[in-house]
């Protein structure tokens, strides 16, 4: 096998299977992700050079197994104390089948998001451990990722290991009474990471595409998995038909461009077919949830081939459904937006008044940015430059705080913009 890329997908899609292998197998969670490590690594080497296994899954589990069978000896040995060997059981005393059987009907990877996202962590410890351990990240990537030091994430991974170990949770699918909710926090760490990935809420860069694509990578993973969960249908939809606008959102120079003013040609009309296709299938259901509602409003805005086309009241209609399942200001200040490209800016003014006191946006650049927008749609230039500077000193991320201070500086001191 000499195509490396390929090698590195496939190893990166047989990492979680091959962890999770593991750790059904012989516990041990911390222990097992070194050793796959190092399997996969021996394969990285290896594989390029000797030519692929027939069962490439089968000879990682293998190369893991004996590697875990050696570090756990190592750790017996170092300890030697009666208590510690009787809790560090060796892979060969352990009567369940053997880790390289086939994987049983709930595939190894869904069973390892569920233990990543178990409910006693933190969203920031399931997002690390769920990126380190299912999506294959290094930590310095992961790191790097959030804007925070390598050793600072190794903390956090080492916590959330050490917290999921400590809750003592079974490798296994939870019952179907806990799934429900287990799931969303699933989905829900999937959506951060897309967000951070698709829009950095920090740093330099406008988007990270890497952290984009592994977040719609593993949300196929559980949409492969549960076919028939039509909120894991609409987030991968909603994943699509948002990163289907990414070539489009930057400039040559990395400044962020509006939807209304991007070349749509530039959008990747295969993501959208698919999106459209899965989140239409998703709704026939008829079990509406917020990322088909949301995965429904990004379709109508793909689908629109200008921006004066787009079908502003029917996502009016949508952000009010979503409204009344979820108190979230987000959804009511994307809201207020739609209500004023629908029925005018006066009437988006209106609603944005009612969030201004909303201390869940405290801090937040994003209602002076749609403030400042409506005040300019308004005609009112004095009052929308300055909330746009206001705007600009409270973003965190430097493509957006660059765009809000362009936009400022095209309005005049005197209201009138300038030439």
């Amino acid at each position: 096998m000499t195509d490396e890329p390929v090698t590195e997908d496939l190893l990166r899609e047989l990492a979680p299977q091959v962890l999770g292998a593991l750790v059904r197998r012989y516990g041990h969670f911390a222990t097992a992700e070194d050793a796959v490590q190092e399997a996969l690594l021996a394969a990285a080497l290896q594989w390029p050079d000797e030519g692929m296994p027939d069962d490439p899954r089968a000879w990682l589990i293998t190369v893991a197994s004996r590697r875990l069978t050696d570090l756990l000896r190592s750790e017996q040995a170092r300890r030697r104390r009666e208590d510690t060997l009787a809790s560090w059981t060796l892979p060969e005393e352990w009567l369940s089948p053997a880790a390289d059987q086939p994987a049983p009907a709930a595939d190894d990877t869904l069973v390892l998001l569920f233990m990543c996202c178990h409910p006693s962590l933190a969203p920031a410890s399931q997002i690390a451990l769920t990126l380190r351990a299912v999506g294959g990240l290094t930590t310095r990537e992961i790191a790097r990722a959030f804007m925070v030091s390598e050793h600072t994430m190794t903390r956090r991974i080492t916590r959330a290991k050490n917290q999921v170990k400590r809750s003592g949770v079974p490798f296994r699918l939870p019952g179907e009474g806990e799934r429900s909710v287990r799931l969303g926090a699933v989905l829900h760490v999937l959506y951060l990471i897309f967000n951070e990935g698709y829009s950095s809420s920090s740093g330099p860069h406008l988007q990270r595409a890497e952290l984009a694509a592994e977040a719609i990578r593993l949300a196929r993973v559980v949409h492969r998995l549960l076919p028939d969960d039509t909120e894991a249908a609409g987030l991968l939809a909603l994943m699509l038909l948002t990163d289907a606008r990414r070539p489009a959102r930057t400039g040559p120079d990395g400044a962020l461009i509006p939807m209304a003013e991007q070349d749509r040609g530039l959008w990747d009309a295969a993501a959208i077919e698919e999106g459209i296709a899965l989140v239409t299938a998703a709704l026939s259901r008829r079990t509406p949830g917020p990322y088909q509602l949301q995965a429904a409003i990004a379709a109508l805005h793909d689908e629109a081939r200008t921006a004066e086309e787009t079908d502003w009241p029917q996502i009016v209609a949508l952000y009010e459904r979503l409204l009344e399942m979820s108190g979230n200001p987000m959804v009511a200040l994307n809201h207020a937006v739609a209500v004023a490209m629908a029925r005018g800016p006066q009437s988006g003014l209106d609603l944005l008044e009612r969030l201004q006191h909303d201390d869940r946006l405290a801090g937040d650049h994003r209602p002076y940015a749609v403030r400042a927008h409506l005040l300019e749609m308004s005609g009112d230039h004095a009052a929308a430059r300055e909330a746009y500077e206001e705007a600009a000193g409270r973003a965190m991320s430097g493509p957006q705080e660059r765009y809000l201070h362009a936009r400022a500086a095209r309005l005049a001191p005197d209201g009138a913009p300038r030439a």
